[in-house]
């Protein structure tokens, strides 16, 4: 050790250096490079630069580091732990002096570019790098012999004390510069935001004094459901959420319907750009309030959606998106100012738009790639968020394909005969007994299944209403596990002489889950031959593109699954492959992505430079038009089969055991009974 320049190692980034006794150890970060945060600019104001002082004899790193080679605690330090607490053995960087051979560590809460893990499923993390940051500053005062203006002042100080040069400001920050600085004593608080177009650094915000709150909306426009995640920009974590049906449901429950009723009314796009930008603002409103803070804090917005929604909150007519050859307005990200989208928040916000892939692949779909990076795996990556429309991501790090497949509404409740959307009342869960017929089954706000003691107690303030997407997924595959339908999907007319809950129905036969309670107002909740078709064309759609991206590939195999979207988050994958919904891959492999697509809006959000990585990626998707490559219908027929007419499922097959081709009775024009066996 040299006395008058001890040596200092920051850990965990192993960086290294000699300084004068006396020092401040965050001087000696910055001069080194390692990550410290610090708002404030070391006036010990945020308490965001605390460190670990290293105790012992460190012999990888040849010196013997103690408290004592650090300054005593400061007053500023004791002020700071009685207002905020300081954890035992932490100091304030800026406020602790060199004085020996020191190791450093700086907490995982103390780095600016600390990394944020998204979910426990996954170790891919999300590096804090936004592009909007607080910085507090002291400003000159004004000198008549060095006449100067208060805005160059202000930017000479973020240069001094932050080294941010390339400045620039709206007019209304320039209005309300001259009474902030005094109010402040000379003394703001200034928000920088680095991405706006053309370069720079923009001046987006000032506030009199410290002031250390800086957030910002993930938000997922979906054709459906809108959900807002109010996010900390300087801690990562999600402070509130919250969701909303889509206000443009009135003019068209699919992305088509609403196109047609721009195509039938001049100016409905307004109409719906105008609905959709009051849903956000609501949706701003509700977050705020629940995370505790003024819409003024949020300073950012990153927004996601299909190309429709995308359109219509940009505020584009959508009409050309209605038919072929599909063409967007713009599929490249956009970087506007928060106000030209008509958004409450802090007048000087700026918005990101994810990009789009193409005219049927969305900026949803370029969120749930930025969330799951297929780009950068090694083995084959199957991505699906599953709506009314199915997006399809498949690839790896040497070449991804995507398109887009029309599932239909049958996946979200809609067009079964005894569906409904998620809510409090519908089955979620079925289990069906293959001796007796038997059906169990779980509702939605309710943890007991339905052949327990005390269900229908538990379920008396809701009822059983209905049954849900994921439901209707695992009834049918039940049904086709325990005989009651064949691998064509037709229900088998001759269990009804083994169980009542085979009835004939016209020319076909339902299979009831439940029966009106006696006395009661409950539905008739049962599965038809329509139902078992309607999620035959589905899934058949959705396999089809899936096999049409693998031919492309030229493979046979996928390595991994990931499901997206409500839909994907609560089905059960097993049943999901029993279906024929998705191919054969090892069940370990098959994962529910969540909300992946809001997911990806928060990586954005959070990592500027995550932008520059989806802009990028999105470039080099190759896009596969479904509806002009003819093998997507022989693959639609082949896929119609539950699970499938040709393809093998090994993998599944360790896990459950199919059934064998079977006959089955179906009732003849005339009402007799007929036999059918599937054609192999």
């Amino acid at each position: 050790m040299t006395e008058t320049n001890p040596l200092i190692v920051f850990t965990p980034s192993g960086k290294r250096g000699r300084f004068p006794v006396g020092t401040p150890v965050l001087q000696a970060a910055r001069a080194l490079g390692v990550d410290i945060d610090s708002v404030c600019g070391g006036r010990a104001i945020c308490g965001r630069c605390q460190i670990n002082v290293g105790e012992g004899d460190f012999a990888k790193h040849g010196i013997t580091s103690t408290a004592s080679h650090v300054s005593g605690l400061t007053k500023v330090e004791e002020r700071y732990d009685k207002i905020r607490g300081l954890p035992a053995g932490r100091r304030l960087s800026c406020q602790t002096q060199i004085m020996g051979d020191l190791v450093i560590d700086v907490p995982p809460e103390s780095q600016v570019h600390k990394q944020v893990v998204r979910k426990e499923a996954d170790t891919r993390a999300i590096e804090l790098d936004p592009a909007t940051r607080l910085c507090f500053i002291e400003v000159e005062e004004p000198d008549m012999h060095k006449p100067s203006s208060d805005l160059e002042r202000v930017y000479r100080a973020l240069h001094d004390q932050w080294g941010i040069d390339n400045l620039s400001c709206d007019l209304s920050i320039i209005s309300n510069l001259q009474k902030t600085l005094r109010k402040g004593e000379w003394k703001i608080t200034a928000a920088v935001f680095s991405r706006a177009p053309g370069g720079g650094n923009r001046l987006v915000a000032i506030w009199p004094g410290f002031h250390d709150k800086l957030f910002g909306l993930a938000i997922d426009v979906g054709s459906t459901t809108i959900a807002a995640h109010l996010t900390n920009l300087s801690t990562g974590e999600v402070t509130a959420s919250a969701g909303l049906m889509n206000p443009q449901i009135r003019f068209g429950e699919d992305l088509m319907s609403r196109v047609s009723y721009v195509m039938m009314n001049p100016g409905g796009e307004k109409e719906m750009t105008t609905a959709i930008r009051a849903a956000l603002n609501t949706l701003a409103q509700d977050v705020a309030q629940r995370g505790g803070i003024e819409l003024s804090d949020i300073l950012e917005v990153v927004l996601v959606g299909n190309p429709v929604m995308h359109h219509l909150f940009l505020g584009i007519d959508p009409t050309e998106l209605g038919g072929a050859p599909f063409a967007l307005a713009t599929g490249l990200a956009v970087t506007c100012p928060a106000a030209e989208l008509d958004l409450q928040l802090n007048p000087g916000a700026w918005a990101y738009i994810l990009p789009c892939i193409a005219g049927h692949v969305g900026a949803d779909t370029a969120g749930v790639v930025l969330s799951e990076a297929p780009h950068e795996q090694d083995e084959i990556m199957l991505a699906v968020d599953v709506g009314t429309n199915a997006e399809i991501v498949l690839g790896s790090k040497a070449r991804l394909l995507a398109c887009s497949s029309p599932t239909g509404p049958a996946f979200e409740g809609a067009q079964i005969s005894s569906g409904q959307r998620a809510a409090p009342g519908a089955i979620e869960r079925i289990r069906i007994n293959p001796e007796t017929l038997e059906p169990r089954y779980k509702v939605i706000g309710c943890d007991k299944w339905s052949d327990e003691e005390g269900f229908e107690e538990a379920i008396a303030s809701t009822g059983v209403t209905g049954i849900c997407g994921s439901g209707i997924i695992e009834a049918i595959a039940e049904m086709y596990l325990s005989g009651v339908i064949n691998q064509d999907g037709l229900i088998d007319g001759s269990l009804a002489e083994r169980s009542p809950r085979i009835e004939p129905h016209k020319r076909t036969f339902n299979y009831v889950i439940r029966a009106p309670q006696e006395g009661g107002n409950e539905p008739l909740i049962r599965v038809t031959q329509n139902d078992v078709r309607a999620i035959q064309l589905g899934k058949a759609a959705l396999y089809a593109g899936v096999r049409l991206l693998m031919d492309k590939l030229g493979i046979s195999q996928v390595g991994k699954i990931r499901l997206a979207g409500a839909f994907g988050s609560h089905i059960d994958v097993k049943y999901a492959m029993i279906l024929g919904l998705i191919p054969d891959c090892d069940l370990s492999k098959v994962q529910s992505a969540g909300n992946a697509a809001g997911t990806g809006a928060r990586i954005a959000l959070l990592n500027m430079r995550a932008r520059d990585e989806i802009e990028n990626v999105v470039r080099r998707i190759e896009k596969i038009e479904t509806a002009v490559e003819p093998m997507f219908q022989q693959h639609f027929v082949e896929a119609m089969a539950i699970p499938h007419k040709t393809a093998s499922f090994p993998q599944l097959s360790k896990e459950v055991t199919l059934p064998p081709p079977k006959e089955v009775v179906t009732a003849g024009d005339d009402g007799s009974e007929r036999r059918r066996r599937r054609r192999g």
